[in-house]
């Protein structure tokens, strides 16, 4: 496996990382968790060195699993974790209470640790930009954590460009996270441009748009009743079929280069900047595999032309995500 630089920092990761959230939170059921040490051990074999996890997801079990599945290989791999919810006490998964005062987040650190069974976290980011605290005051908790050797490196997940340059003043980031895919471009107007600015890493989620960019889905496809895809806009039944068009595109291209569909949109995203590192999340080994191996495909610069100028004549049907939830982002 290929490694990545996350932006200016020292911080090495592999190319592609691994999202663990779907394993026990937001698709369903949780998987099972035998089965996920397993598949994240495997993972590891394969050169996967990049793993992601959060507080919330669960809340706490997607912390343990993980904790427990990369305890044998702590010193070859980098862990990423999040702040910035206040779990539900009644355990559910708390999207819309935000904590980020200074004291919370030196709480769930010192709690990520416990279940994460490890002497430090790699990569902390705050999870949603929490409007009542400054986000000086946040870089500052973080700092002393780091300063404390709790923590290696600062991150923000979703954050608008003016919290990243001021986040940054106070601590150096390491790391931006937040959608982005050929399916949701928004990232490239400003965030972007600021990041390779002041030499920040950007890491993906959604990579693959949910499991849409994989043609797997269609708009007969149904979701179990605990499926976050059920909430959101762009996955109804009408928007799926509008959207098809985009599947279609990556088929067409995958077809020509003897991949999949989500290979190519992996492969999309490996080529946009060379500090890019999206983290595709799964339960099953065969499309582990298959994402993994969207590394070894280099889209020409005609490829990536075809693929540009073809997807900007479609119009995406849907918003990303409920209004209430898109609210949290981009602060």
């Amino acid at each position: 496996m290929q490694k990545r630089k996350l932006g200016r920092s020292n911080l090495e990761v592999s190319a592609i990382g691994l999202g663990c959230m779907g394993m026990s939170f937001g698709y369903g059921p949780p998987a099972d968790k035998k089965e996920m040490i397993s598949l994240i051990r495997k993972a590891v074999e394969r050169g996967v060195t990049f793993f992601d996890t959060a507080e919330v997801y669960g809340p706490f079990i997607n912390e343990e699993l993980v904790g427990e599945a990369l305890a044998p290989f702590r010193d070859r791999v980098v862990i990423a974790t999040k702040y910035g919810f206040a779990p539900d006490p009644a355990g559910g998964p708390g999207w819309s209470a935000l904590n980020s005062r200074p004291e919370h987040i030196k709480e769930v650190a010192e709690g990520s640790l416990k279940r994460l069974k490890t002497d430090f976290i790699d990569l902390l980011y705050q999870h949603r930009v929490d409007p009542n605290v400054p986000i000086e005051d946040v870089a500052g908790a973080v700092k002393e954590l780091i300063q404390q050797g709790k923590v290696r490196h600062f991150g923000l997940s979703e954050p608008g460009v003016q919290t990243i340059r001021r986040a940054h003043r106070v601590q150096p980031i390491t790391a931006v996270q937040s959608e982005y895919s050929l399916w949701w471009r928004r990232p490239e107007q400003e965030v972007l441009p600021a990041l390779e600015e002041l030499g920040i890493g950007f890491v993906p989620y959604s990579p693959l748009g949910k499991g849409f960019l994989t043609g797997k889905i269609t708009e007969n496809t149904k979701f179990e009743s605990t499926d976050f895809r059920n909430i959101v806009p762009r996955f109804t039944p009408e928007a799926r079929k509008a959207n098809q068009a985009l599947v279609d595109l990556l088929t067409k291209v995958a077809e020509r280069k003897k991949a999949t569909p989500a290979q190519i949109a992996l492969a999309w995203l490996l080529a946009q900047k060379p500090w890019i590192v999206p983290i595709p999340g799964t339960t099953k080994l065969h499309r582990l595999e298959e994402n993994l191996g969207a590394a070894t495909f280099e889209l020409t610069p005609d490829d990536l032309r075809d693929i540009n100028s073809a997807s900007s004549q479609m119009k995406l049907e849907g918003a990303r995500y409920p209004d209430r939830l898109e609210q949290l982002t981009g602060r």
